[in-house]
């Protein structure tokens, strides 16, 4: 991810933020194994349903986690695009990425 490709500082603190919970996280981990129903999310999680809803809201307008419905039960997923670009992100802000060389605003 190039300089002129880094998402908007609005985006990136979305992501952030949506992963500044430990709830949050334990959700991430939890997909990180594949698509699970929000079922198996409060059981393992041991959480209201009404807290649960909130926390995977804040993963899916932050464009974490999609969801889909079957029947009376929803599935989560993790968009792992989303979380890819996280990862260019973190490594083109990383200390020394630029090394020395770019003429880009960000380093003028």
């Amino acid at each position: 991810m190039t300089t002129a490709t880094l998402p908007s500082a609005t985006r990136a603190a979305g992501w952030f933020h949506a992963l500044s919970d430990p709830t949050r996280l334990k959700i991430v981990e939890m997909l990180s194994h594949g698509e699970r129903c929000v079922c198996e999310l409060q059981a393992s999680l041991d959480a209201a349903q009404s807290r649960l809803s909130f926390h995977l809201r804040v993963l899916k307008d932050a464009g974490l986690v999609a969801d889909r419905r079957e029947g009376r039960w929803s599935y989560y997923t993790l968009d792992a695009d989303a979380l890819d670009q996280i990862a260019d992100f973190a490594r083109a802000v990383k200390p020394g990425a630029h090394a020395g060389s770019c003429r880009a605003a960000c380093c003028s």
